[in-house]
């Protein structure tokens, strides 16, 4: 097995092809349930397992997300559960972060001392939120999974207020509030290194009220914008800095095609599973590495 063996050129982590693609495939794979990429967790498993501390760890993040989310997004379009209005809010809101992000990840937290209390933090925090939405949950079950042939449709657009129907429902939304929110979360995604859909998902199904199947596809679109200009970011840094953020290329593509796969089957499954287990797996995960890192940060 030695020859599937491989040392990665950036980071100069070894280990098998198998990994990142095993891996990334199964986070992308339920991430994409409830609109998220599975990065949030890829970050803690290049720290803690593969051994990867530089800040290129966080740029690398972001080259994952320009090859999982695409086939993702895709699907929720044809489909027609992506909701244009809600994207584009989002990215407006959480470009400007990005690269505020940057700033903070290079100037305060380079040392893995101060960086994994931080994801610590940024995982608990996103725990919170998913958790504090299960136990607001009204919902009965037989009500929480929506019609199959259910489509985003009569989106109105204003300065004030967005509302769309889905799944003969009409929800509404304050496009400011959000573009505030996003700003605040594109910093800590920048800084981080997932786009902030992780953080935004959970708060427009747990704050604004949005069911999860009709936020998902905006979440993703909007990471993936992000991840654009994040990888731009951070190489350019790399480049004419020389502050060592430069992705590694091909780890983040091998992490890429295991997360276009398992992307395009998690958002082509979403319909057939309620959104209530997707949640309750989320903070699970969420609660459990959060802790882990806390405790061994303050340790």
């Amino acid at each position: 097995m030695a020859w599937l063996k491989i040392t990665f050129p950036v980071s100069k982590i070894t280990t098998y092809l198998f990994v990142p693609l095993g891996v990334a495939f199964i986070l992308a794979y339920f991430g994409a349930m409830a609109g998220v990429t599975g990065a949030f967790l890829l970050l803690p498993f290049q720290i803690s397992v593969l051994g990867y501390m530089g800040a290129g760890v966080s740029a690398t993040n972001f080259v994952y997300n320009l090859f999982a989310i695409p086939g993702t997004v895709s699907r929720y379009a044809q489909e027609g559960r992506l909701n244009w209005a809600l994207a584009l809010v989002i990215s407006g809101g959480s470009l400007p972060g990005i690269i505020i992000g940057y700033w903070v990840r290079m100037r305060y937290l380079t040392d893995p001392r101060f960086f994994k209390p931080f994801v610590g933090l940024v995982l608990l925090y996103l725990a919170w939120i998913v958790g504090r939405g299960i136990l607001r949950e009204r919902l009965k079950i037989k009500k929480d999974l929506p019609d199959r042939s259910a489509r985003i449709c009569g989106v109105k657009v204003g300065l004030t207020r967005v509302s769309y129907d889905f799944d003969a429902q009409t929800y509404s939304f304050d496009p400011r509030t959000l573009s505030l929110v996003s700003l605040v979360v594109g910093v800590v995604g920048g800084a981080y290194g997932i786009g902030g859909g992780a953080i935004l998902a959970p708060y427009c199904v747990s704050v604004l009220r949005l069911p999860v199947h009709s936020v998902a596809g905006a979440s993703l679109f909007g990471t993936l914008v992000c991840s654009i200009v994040g990888v731009i970011v951070y190489h350019a840094g790399a480049v004419f800095v020389g502050s060592g953020s430069r992705p590694d290329y091909l780890l983040g593509a091998l992490f890429g095609l295991g997360g276009l796969l398992g992307g395009y089957l998690g958002a082509r499954t979403q319909k057939y599973i309620p959104q209530r287990p997707i949640k309750i797996g989320l903070f699970i995960v969420l609660l459990f590495v959060a802790v882990r890192y806390l405790l061994v940060a303050f340790a």
